[in-house]
């Protein structure tokens, strides 16, 4: 004999494997603790089903509800839930050691604007040909970036080499 196949959700009615339960009426109202078969019985006369909203109580806990309002209230809830939820995405600024103030600024603008939204900040460095015999000019440039969003984030992986280019990644505070 195969088993039934496994259900998402509360259990409710046939499906409550304790066999006393404390059950709350379809008014809030806290009943007592019953018989599983009881509680069901009763449930069935005011026409709703017994959902088991607390399993992991002693004894667990049911309450009066029509099951399907309850499956869809509790989906209404998840799906609210993530659509509120921000996602943090690693925005990439790229530079060159020998940058100009005015292209610093506006790349500072656009770190703070990431930041600011929530976002990871990756920033790389290029070096090309014999700029990469002057890698210290990039570490003051880096350190210099790292000082003008100290109060509004925080380094998670500190400069270092990778072939050509310098990187460091920033977070939020």
């Amino acid at each position: 004999m195969m088993a039934p196949p496994v259900k998402s959700g509360p259990r409710y009615n046939k499906f409550i494997q304790a066999d006393k339960v404390r059950v709350i009426d379809e008014n809030g109202e806290n009943i007592g603790v019953l018989s599983t078969r009881e509680a069901i019985e009763r449930a069935a006369d005011v026409g709703l089903d017994l959902v088991e909203v607390s399993p992991n109580a002693d004894p667990p806990v049911c309450k009066f509800l029509d099951v399907g309002k309850y499956r869809y209230e509790a989906q209404k809830k998840a799906n609210a839930a993530r659509k509120t939820q921000k996602t943090q995405e690693i925005k990439e600024i790229k530079m060159r050691p020998n940058i100009d103030d005015h292209d610093y600024d506006v790349k500072m603008r656009n770190i703070h604007r990431f930041i600011g939204d929530g976002d990871k900040v990756k920033v790389t460095l290029r070096f090309r040909g014999r700029e990469l015999s002057h890698q210290q000019l990039g570490m003051n440039l880096l350190r210099r970036v790292q000082e003008d969003v100290a109060e509004v984030a925080k380094v998670e992986a500190y400069p270092r080499m990778e072939g050509r280019q310098m990187l460091m990644v920033l977070a939020p505070k």
